[in-house]
């Protein structure tokens, strides 16, 4: 060397060389685990861990260490920030990096926040399930603008069975297409094109034996094409497009309170709501051709859909039974299976928010009794002052719409053969003692729907209130 060092704090040594004691407390770091700025430190070796560090540190990840349910996890989490061991010995004085996790994972309590919440799965579409229920009830404004063509009141036997093989046909026939549609729309629109015209043909032939003339089967004739072009359209979610064909109807039963339309509108405003639904049905099949075919697909079975037809038969004829005592409630009941349909989905979201929120079997079943009532009791309750406006009778309607709705349920949830046996066990019970006229007379009908509704209600609950259809 050519001079003295100088060796007095302050002095030139401190840009070369320093030697002094590490600062447990260090009054800068640039990151938390950074050395210091100088070019060189000397640290004398630790007695322990440096507690106020690791306390640090631990507030400064407590919210991605509090959800850790071991201490490896914490160790990953010190990984991935880059702690290394030199920093882990030197500023926070534990030997390694698995001996600081496991100090950071006692000093930060357990928090396990909750998920976010998921979106309802069968979030019902509200519009669409109100236009479907007023799209059931617009087709009888037809019977208002044509009734005095045809003597309606004389000849209703034939339209009844039309009516009934129509709406026991088409609710097998949605359901099977609803089975095709999992396979491609294409499938779908073959279904619906080879089932339709047939069902509107089975529907005429079996009215002209009470007809008793051609003009009454013409008309039959006409309703169920009407009801099987009607059908493609729903099954299609073509609701809007149904809606505009029906529109002519809607303008010629408006006027009628102040303006009388004459012969050739009476039978023509129906005669072209029929050619436009017609039409939008053939619109909405070509659309379904427009899809690619889909190569080796398995058709089902014809018998699977054949407990939804007796179901619609049954319902028909319950529906019947109720109509000839009180025929305003049939428009009731009509139009209530929008509201049905949108509480059917409701149903569903419902039971699988339960089944999120429960953690025994005893649990969700207790849960699925008060979903199951709440909603019979949202469905009936609106039924009960619709009723006495229209002058029926509560104690009828209210367990005739309890047994729909909840077959109807059932049937969402695959168990269409015990609906449709409770259902047409409550309507051959009922059928039977109105057409001999046995007692107890016109109270047959609530005793077998409140009874029917009750079984159902059983079948629901004891199938329903299992996690496993709903997971």
């Amino acid at each position: 060397m050519s001079g003295p060092m100088s060796l007095e704090p302050g002095g030139t040594e401190q840009d070369t060389l320093a030697l002094r004691l590490a600062d447990p407390r260090p009054q800068r770091r640039r990151p938390r685990w950074a050395l210091d700025d100088t070019t060189l430190t000397i640290r004398l070796p630790r007695t322990g861990p440096d507690e106020e560090a690791v306390s640090a540190l631990a507030a400064e990840l407590a919210d991605r260490i509090g959800p850790a349910v071991h201490p490896y996890e914490v160790a990953a989490l010190l990984e991935a920030e880059g702690l290394s061991a030199e920093v882990i010995r030197g500023r926070y004085g534990h030997p390694n990096l698995f001996s600081l996790a496991a100090a950071l994972y006692e000093r930060v309590p357990r928090t396990f926040p909750e998920p976010a919440p998921a979106a309802d799965p069968w979030r019902p579409d509200t519009v669409r399930c109100l236009l479907r229920g007023v799209l059931f009830a617009l087709p009888g404004l037809a019977y208002l603008l044509t009734a005095p063509l045809w003597h309606a009141e004389h000849h209703t036997h034939a339209l009844i069975v039309a009516g009934l093989v129509s709406w026991a046909w088409g609710q097998a026939l949605g359901h099977r297409a609803h089975l095709r549609m999992t396979t491609g729309r294409r499938e779908a629109g073959r279904t619906l094109l080879a089932g339709a015209p047939v069902g509107a043909v089975v529907a005429t032939a079996l009215s002209a034996l009470p007809a008793g003339s051609g003009a009454v089967t013409l008309v039959a004739f006409a309703q169920s094409l009407y009801l099987a072009a009607a059908g493609v359209l729903l099954v299609l979610a073509r609701e809007r497009l149904l809606l505009a064909a029906l529109t002519p109807l809607v303008v010629g039963t408006a006027v009628l309170p102040w303006w009388e339309p004459g012969t050739v509108l009476r039978a023509g405003l129906p005669l072209l709501a029929l050619l436009g639904t017609l039409a939008a049905a053939g619109w909405a099949l070509r659309d379904t051709f427009a899809a690619a075919p889909v190569a080796g697909a398995a058709r089902p079975r014809l018998l699977w859909s054949l407990p939804y037809g007796l179901f619609g038969l049954a319902a028909g004829l319950l529906v019947l039974l109720e109509g000839r005592l009180h025929p305003y409630a049939v428009i009731v009941l009509t139009v209530s299976m929008g509201p049905a349909e949108w509480l059917l989905y409701r149903y569903r979201g419902m039971s699988v928010a339960a089944l999120r929120s429960t953690a025994t079997p005893a649990a969700f079943l207790l849960r699925s009794v008060g979903v199951l009532g709440g909603c019979l009791l949202v469905y009936l309750l609106p039924l009960l002052p619709a009723a006495l406006l229209t002058g029926a009778d509560p104690a009828a309607l209210l367990p005739l719409a309890a047994t729909l709705w909840t077959a109807l349920l059932l049937q969402a949830f695959g168990a269409a053969w015990s609906s449709a046996g409770i259902c047409l066990a409550a309507a051959a019970g009922a059928g039977a003692v109105t057409l001999l006229d046995l007692p107890p007379g016109p109270a047959v009908l609530p005793l077998c729907c409140g009874a029917a509704a009750l079984c159902l209600a059983v079948c629901a609950l004891r199938l329903l209130g299992r996690p496993a259809p709903h997971a």
